[in-house]
């Protein structure tokens, strides 16, 4: 079987590290990129000499040689890129969030079934040997019926991103849709046997008195049928980078933390322990896990998907149902109200 050809659209500090998720990746050939600085070009030939170097994205959609388009642009550019590379013809990975509004995601889905073309959305934590286990446990009944999950972050601030997009509210969109976007993802896989969420509470605030707008200490609650629900909770005025997972059901209790001095670190500590009636467990590793990892896996994950005909590991739907529960919570904040869930129609 061919190759994937693929097209990187944004060779930044993380549109690096899918350039080498996409080397690494079995059956994959990064062909081209595109990027619209002139430093990162120049760094991006020195990686990849075999890629063809563009400064307009457009040229490397318009290539018709090209399989797949990976996009890690600015939040605000996804859908304009998704959109292009889907007309034209293209399977497309997208960074999270897919798209900053609803109607966006909608069309994004629509026209990747409508082209037949796969349309994958990075969501990398679901590849991670802790956090998938920790979904394994679940599902495999480890806990009896799951009724309660806790995921937390604390971090260091946020980094301005290139020319400054990350505190730009118009095009970032909301910080909700930055690291928050990833714990609605696993909060809705793991609560999944209630099926969809179906309303949120959430409160913010932020210690910018002249951006309000940018909130660094935020906390949700999103409630499923049946009484289950999950609290997503992060500040930015911490330190390093600390990832807390807590589940509980019927029948027993999952933690599992992550921590190291920032999301990329290769030697981070990590741990799984869950109680099954009285007897507490605990689950060794033999490897390391981080986002850079489960970048690679889900990158290789697409190929495969791709040239077998399979569902991507994260769909344009799941993609989509995390963007909804972001802007519903920031719509909570905003109102001060439980805000009901729009659903999939």
């Amino acid at each position: 079987m061919s190759e994937l050809r693929f097209g990187l659209i944004g060779c930044g500090l993380w549109g690096g590290h899918h350039a080498k998720a996409i080397d690494r990746a079995p059956g994959a050939v990064l062909a081209a990129i595109a990027d619209r600085s002139e430093e990162n070009r120049a760094a991006a030939k020195a990686a990849h000499p075999a890629a063809e170097i563009y400064d307009d994205y457009r040229r490397v959609i318009e290539r018709d040689d090209l399989d797949v388009i990976d996009c890690v642009l600015p939040s605000h550019l996804h859908y304009e890129v998704g959109k292009a590379a889907l007309e034209a013809g293209k399977h497309v990975f997208l960074e999270k969030p897919m798209a900053i509004s609803i109607d966006h995601c909608d069309e994004l889905v629509a026209l990747a079934a409508e082209r037949g073309k796969v349309l994958a959305v990075d969501h990398e934590l679901r590849l991670s040997m802790l956090w998938g286990r920790v979904k394994q446990l679940i599902d495999d009944g480890a806990v009896g019926t799951p009724q309660y999950v806790l995921l937390e972050l604390s971090r260091f601030p946020y980094r301005f991103g290139s020319e400054g997009w990350r505190f730009d509210i118009q095009r970032v969109g909301n910080w909700i849709l930055e690291e928050p976007i990833h714990f609605f993802d696993l909060a809705r896989w793991y609560l999944s046997s209630h099926g969809e969420p179906t309303s949120v509470y959430a409160r913010a605030n932020s210690r910018q008195p002249d951006h309000p707008e940018l909130q660094d200490n935020f906390s949700a609650v999103v409630n499923f049928r049946g009484g289950a629900y999950a609290v997503v909770t992060q500040t930015l005025a911490a330190f390093e980078h600390h990832v807390t997972c807590k589940v509980t059901g019927a029948a027993g209790a999952i933690w599992a933390n992550w921590s190291a001095p920032d999301a990329r670190s290769p030697l981070p500590t990590f741990g799984l322990r869950y109680l099954v009636g009285e007897e507490l467990k605990e689950v060794s590793f033999g490897e390391v896990t981080g986002e850079v990892v489960e970048l690679n896996q889900q990158i290789a994950a697409l190929v495969r998907a791709i040239r077998e005909g399979s569902p991507p590991p994260v769909s344009g739907i799941d993609g989509r149902w995390s963007v909804v529960l972001c802007l519903s919570a920031q719509e909570s904040v905003d109102r001060r109200t439980i805000v009901e869930i729009p659903q999939l129609s």
